[in-house]
């Protein structure tokens, strides 16, 4: 029986995998999937090896503390896949650990596919030379990797984001305020990240921000998705510290529901920035690396964009506020809160151009990626990649026209 190894970082990792093993299951019933898995992954049908959230560490010094647990599990996942080697190893993001073990399989005669393009575009360049020895094909969610990696010889391919095919077109904002017991009164979602070390870092800030919109704007009710239970107790904690006087809904895991309700955003860059996006809701993206991390990028020049939110980066423009580090303070982000919240007629356009990035985005990125990865595992598949029926070329490689309209 086929078998296929999928290894998982952290929540948004998780969700790619589950939306991958939905699509190579219905290609392949006969198909079997084990590896690092969160729940939604389990729920596909994945058994777990390991909990994805035991993967989920940010920065450059912040995994030292986790170091001989992350260790430890690198040892038995190699150890597991050499004694009894899959079909296909597909590492989804988390590439610090990822693409080490993939390099280790491929180097075995496992064929190996990295699923979520590491931003070598944006930051440590010089990893092209372990993706381009560790990964047989790289699955991109963003159209401009796939040329890049094509000038350093390196096979990727543009399979959109399941995200932007889950939402749709429009997003039923009624509806999911029924679904989480909220009134017709504004509504801010505040998103401070699905790892410990971003929550423990912009958690803080964001629960004093909305103390500051509530000063400024008597009435708002704050939702905030916890992507586990000890972060919910964690942000529980942050706002009954900083915010007591606010109504807060939080809850258990599903930012989709809360971005859904809310009017604007208050996010950590990552995913969910662009899940906001593909909402077509307004947003304020802060951002926040240990001092030590900041320092280290800045003084080597690792990061090399101008943006940090996927909106930005995809429009190449400024769709959305940005704040850094100290610049991300509750004056300023609250700020920047209330003007998007004041001025819905003067959102209009910035929605209007989400709107063309949802569709550009929806490409059967289940499909695709299902597709891609039993090519090249060898597997014979009964669905051949979707073609596309606008502006993107064959098995994804062609890139997506920028939108470069401005707020």
């Amino acid at each position: 029986m086929p078998r296929i190894v999928v290894i998982a970082g952290e929540s948004s990792g998780d969700r790619l995998g589950a939306s991958f093993i939905r699509s190579a299951a219905l290609s392949r019933p006969d198909l079997t999937f084990e590896g690092v898995a969160g729940p939604e992954m389990r729920a596909a049908g994945c058994k777990p090896w390991f909990d994805a959230h035991d993967l989920a560490v940010m920065g450059l010094f912040e995994v030292i503390r986790h170091l001989p647990r992350i260790l430890r599990i690198k040892r038995e996942i190699q150890k597991r896949l050499l004694a009894d080697p899959p079909d296909v190893l597909l590492g989804i993001d988390a590439p610090d650990f990822n693409l080490r073990v993939e390099k280790v399989a491929r180097r075995a005669g496992i064929p190996t596919v990295h699923y979520v393009c590491p931003s070598v575009w944006a930051w440590r360049e010089s990893r092209v030379k372990t993706i381009r020895k560790a990964c047989d094909r790289v699955l991109c969610l963003l159209p401009f990797e796939v040329p890049f990696l094509q000038r350093h010889e390196i096979d990727g391919r543009f399979v959109g984001h399941p995200l932007a095919d889950d939402i749709g077109d429009s997003v039923d904002r009624r509806a999911a305020r029924r679904k989480l017991a909220l009134g017709d009164g504004p509504v801010v979602a505040i998103l401070p990240g699905s790892r410990g070390s971003e929550v423990t870092r912009l958690g803080p800030v964001f629960a004093a921000t909305a103390a500051w919109i509530e000063r400024h704007k008597p009435g708002v009710t704050f939702a905030v998705p916890a992507a586990t239970p000890a972060l919910r107790g964690l942000i529980e904690q942050q706002f009954a510290s900083s915010a007591p006087q606010c109504e807060v809904r939080i809850v258990d895991g599903n930012s989709c529901d809360v971005l859904a309700a809310c009017d604007t955003a208050l996010l950590a860059s990552g995913t969910v920035t662009l899940e906001s996006m593909l909402m077509k809701r307004p947003m304020v993206v802060a951002y926040k690396l240990s001092p030590l991390s900041y320092w280290v990028g800045r003084i080597f020049r690792l990061i090399k964009v101008k943006y940090m939110s996927l909106p930005n980066l995809l429009a190449d423009a400024p769709l959305v506020p940005e704040f850094l580090q100290r610049d991300a303070s509750p004056g300023a982000l609250g700020g920047a809160v209330l003007e998007l919240l004041d001025s819905p007629d003067g959102c209009a356009g910035l929605i209007e151009t989400f709107g063309k990035l949802n569709r550009q985005m929806r490409r059967s990125a289940g499909e695709r990626s299902a597709a891609e990865v039993l090519d090249v595992a060898g597997l014979a598949v009964a669905n051949q990649v979707p073609s596309d029926d606008n502006e993107s070329g064959d098995s994804g490689r062609a890139a997506m026209t920028p939108v470069t309209e401005k707020r």
